[in-house]
């Protein structure tokens, strides 16, 4: 009886301790619900479908997505970089415009993600930071992204 009560703590603790390394994956739908109450319909002339296509290419819809660019990475459901947008301690010159650690884009709650989002799209006047939704998405019919929803 000693050794299962060991070996369940053991995993409570390491279910704890270790979280897991993949965030909540937010369903299509549910997104296109939160960036319409949002306000990015229309915004910087781009629809919730343009949005939507841009995350999908960027994260997975995975709020914890990160990339390793070298100098510079990539945090969160918009995949927001640490050169220019966010500080992570390790990106030399960050110029951190939207003034938060970037290890806030990387939980559940994407609050502070969609206003740096939306600082990065009005000060490019558009998504071209974005190479996931230049690669992918610019120009193209885009309503599958958002049908049914």
């Amino acid at each position: 009886m000693r050794k299962s009560m060991l070996f369940g703590f053991l995993l409570v603790f390491l279910g704890l301790a270790l979280p897991g390394t993949q965030g909540k994956i937010l369903p299509r739908c549910d997104l296109v619900k939160i960036l319409r109450q949002h306000g990015f319909e229309g915004f910087v002339g781009k629809t919730v479908a343009d949005w939507i296509c841009l995350v999908q290419h960027e994260s997975s819809y995975n709020t914890k997505a990160f990339h390793d660019n070298g100098p510079s990475r990539d945090y969160g459901i918009f995949q927001i970089n640490s050169k220019y947008w966010c500080d992570d301690g390790k990106t030399r010159g960050s110029k951190n415009a939207c003034h938060i650690s970037c290890s806030k884009f990387q939980d559940d709650n994407i609050e502070d993600d969609i206003k740096c989002a939306k600082k990065i799209a009005q000060e490019a006047k558009g998504l071209g930071p974005w190479y996931g939704w230049k690669n992918h998405c610019k120009g193209k019919n885009l309503s599958s992204y958002v049908k049914g929803c």
